[in-house]
């Protein structure tokens, strides 16, 4: 899987303790946000280099860390392709893969804590698309190739 990961100053130091965990794992990783917390990028800026490696294909998933993770996803979201949640759980870390099939994952680091943020990155890159979803798992194949095509319709 290829992984991008960015933040702005804000969620600088969140996203080190993620990009930490991820080593751990043994993840390979490509970080494009800020690099160093005195020199700091903007939440629009970074969030737009994630959307565009997933748009490009040079990315499968991307994780996005700002104060809140909203704005990271409203930015993200106006990239054709790119599906991103704000996450606040774990639950909803597996939610937004296997209900929504998110290939984003925004969070902030003013309402996670480092440990709860590597539960949720575990989540976000272990669950698939319907996975544990049973009988919904066709209405949301159907659900999701609407999403699509209206992706196609008001996106650039």
């Amino acid at each position: 899987m290829k992984l991008y990961i960015g933040s702005d100053a804000a969620g600088y130091p969140l996203k080190e303790s993620i990009k930490k965990h991820l080593i751990e794992l043994g993840m390979e990783f490509e970080d494009v946000g800020t690099q160093d917390p005195e020199k700091p990028m903007d939440y629009f800026a970074v969030s737009d280099l994630v959307a565009n490696a997933i748009q490009e294909g040079k990315a499968d998933r991307g994780i996005l860390v700002c104060s809140s993770g909203m704005g990271m996803s409203i930015i993200a979201n106006k990239h054709k392709g790119v599906y991103a949640a704000v996450v606040e759980s774990e639950w909803a870390a597996l939610k937004c893969r296997a209900i929504n099939n998110a290939n984003c994952m925004c969070m902030g680091t003013n309402l996670v804590a480092p440990f709860q943020a590597n539960l949720m990155v575990d989540r976000f890159l272990n669950t698939e698309f319907t996975e544990g979803m049973g009988a919904r798992s066709d209405y949301l194949v159907w659900a999701y190739a609407e999403v699509q095509k209206l992706d196609e319709k008001l996106c650039k």
